[in-house]
């Protein structure tokens, strides 16, 4: 819950597709279920999910992943096993411990899927790096028109048990004010999944990265105090103020290093789908389920066997979660 407590928790999903090849794993026959004694086929499971829209989409993925592939190998693009384990690493930062993890397995992705895919990214990378120039004038530029973007408000940091009775509330704060062990009583009496197990802690957050109750009791007690009961959607909360951060002006040497980054993203992704299509263009691309004939119509001159135009996929570079293996 205590993320869900962020009214603006804009972690946005992930955006990660279903794949055919999860629908493929398992036994090649047979029953996948029953509806009192009524079997439903593995056959025709399978029939329903390779005739969804998605499946378009996953196997145009697909093949974008194939032709990414082979440029590396040809071209010989070299990506190590370091790089591909610190873009996981970076992403997994953006979320709540486990978080990205849940939303992989959710997606019926595997680690090594993931690894593909991000793999995919770095090559696209790569081969679109020399048309992407990023000044120093260009930095500045950006800085100046934009720098109250990295101005950092105030933060709190704060740890809470939320329970779903006031008559309960106020026997836990009757205990936390008496002494009583804070990660013990988040998890005897806490509803929080997410945080009851950490001794209710929060971490630090802004304003309007909260629910307003919360945010009010937050802001307004001291480091140190102990507030509540404080109602919300969510319950009843005993709140502790742990930290506060005051408010900082962004600076053109502390903001360098990330605009640097956002506009080297941003040339990367409009240099993508462009380089994307010339290897579309130049593969032999051929369709032998007529369901997905249309979903790599040929290029304007192409002949109607070779390539397709390019669509949206998981490793082209642009702004997760959109899908939590974007690029950010």
């Amino acid at each position: 819950m205590s993320r869900n407590l962020r009214a603006a928790a804009a972690l946005g999903t992930a955006a990660l597709c279903f794949s055919l090849a999860a629908c493929a794993n398992g036994s090649g026959g047979g029953n996948v279920a029953s509806v009192n004694g009524q079997a439903i086929s593995r056959a025709d499971l399978d029939h329903k999910l390779e005739s969804s829209p998605s499946a378009k989409q996953v196997l145009s993925q697909m093949v974008q992943q194939t032709l990414l592939d082979q440029y590396a190998r040809d071209k010989k693009v070299d990506v190590s096993q370091a790089e591909i384990d610190k873009r996981e690493t970076d992403i997994k930062a953006k979320y709540p411990a486990g978080q990205f993890d849940n939303m992989v397995k959710q997606q019926g992705y595997t680690e090594q899927d993931v690894q593909n895919i991000l793999k995919g990214q770095i090559v696209l990378e790569k081969a679109v790096a020399p048309q992407v120039h990023v000044s120093e004038s260009d930095i500045k530029a950006y800085f100046d028109k934009n720098h109250s973007v990295f101005d950092k408000p105030g933060q709190v940091k704060a740890r809470h048990i939320l329970v779903t009775d006031p008559n309960v509330a106020n026997q836990v704060l009757a205990k936390v004010k008496a002494g009583g062990n804070w990660d013990a009583l988040a998890k005897q009496y806490s509803t929080d999944p997410s945080s009851k197990d950490k001794g209710g802690d929060l971490g630090y957050f802004g304003r309007g990265q909260m629910v307003p109750q919360f945010e009010a009791a937050a802001f307004g007690a001291k480091v140190g105090q102990i507030v509540g009961p404080v109602k919300s959607p969510f319950g009843y909360h005993v709140i502790q103020v742990e930290d506060k951060k005051p408010p900082t002006k962004g600076t053109f040497a502390s903001a360098h290093d990330q605009i640097k980054t956002q506009l080297t993203q941003q040339q990367q992704g409009q240099a993508a789908p462009a380089f994307i299509q010339q290897l579309r263009t130049a593969a032999k691309i051929e369709v032998y389920d007529d369901r997905y004939k249309d979903a790599f119509p040929p290029a304007p001159g192409a002949a109607p066997t070779a390539a397709a135009s390019a669509a949206p996929a998981a490793a082209t570079i642009a702004a997760p979660p959109s899908a939590a293996l974007a690029s950010p």
